[in-house]
């Protein structure tokens, strides 16, 4: 079996901390998948303007050299309990795979760079794209589907608030990034601390990376602030 990346998507997540568990639940995040040139044909992308929806196949490529284990601890159940692999979304996957619904943003291209834009996503920076199928809702989508454990959306949603000084960093970046307050809050909304924090006093101030930028925040009595967004002036350079 031979398995080559077909493209890699550039995403605003650049750690595995605070990306959403699931697709869909920060609709602000979009991301770039960028062709391998044997696959920059834009005919392989002929008619896929009719799909609002596709299925990214894609591989876990920060752990795909870390071992696997037959039970695993989803945060959903609070990390502690264990369930088989294969009852789960690990990432720690026999052979690391996953897969994604992502909105479709429509395609360009220039000159042999062929790029498509998604939606919603829940992808790490640089994860390598395996296949790309449309979303087809009367195959897809299985209204009265029994989900056990993860039949529920993710529960509390938290208020976010700015601090001051976040407040005029936004003011600063907006024309950067127009869409980063409505990121930032999509990404905090879903509470992205481990599922042991969730329940207990937590006075940590805690740090992540979306595009170049290092956002400090902290949970409050009933809300979550953002301390400071600080831009990083060398960020890591995507690869071509």
């Amino acid at each position: 079996m031979d398995i080559s990346p077909i493209a890699y998507i550039h995403s605003p997540y650049k750690q595995k901390f605070a990306i959403p568990r699931q697709p869909g639940l920060v609709k602000p995040a979009r991301g770039e998948v960028i062709f391998e040139d044997a696959f920059a044909d834009p005919n392989c992308l002929r008619e896929i303007s009719q799909f609002s929806h596709l299925w990214l196949i894609f591989c876990f490529h920060e752990t795909a050299e870390e071992s696997w284990s037959p039970l695993v601890q989803p945060p959903r159940l609070g990390g502690k309990k264990k369930v088989g692999v294969f009852a789960s979304r690990s990432t720690f996957r026999p052979n690391s795979l996953g897969m994604s619904v992502v909105e479709n943003l429509g395609w360009t291209q220039s000159g042999k760079e062929l790029v498509l834009r998604v939606g919603s996503i829940d992808l790490l920076d640089k994860t390598p794209i395996i296949d790309i199928k449309p979303y087809i809702p009367y195959a897809d989508s299985v209204p009265d589907a029994q989900a056990g454990y993860a039949c529920d959306a993710p529960g509390k949603v938290f208020k976010v608030e700015f601090a001051e000084k976040a407040k005029q960093s936004l003011a600063t970046l907006k024309k950067t990034y127009v869409d980063l307050q409505e990121l930032i809050e999509g990404v905090l909304q879903q509470d992205p601390r481990p599922a042991w924090r969730h329940k207990s006093p937590d006075e940590k101030q805690y740090g992540m990376s979306l595009y170049n930028l290092n956002v400090k925040w902290r949970i409050e009595a009933d809300y979550i602030q953002v301390v400071s967004i600080i831009e990083d002036r060398f960020p890591e350079k995507n690869p071509d």
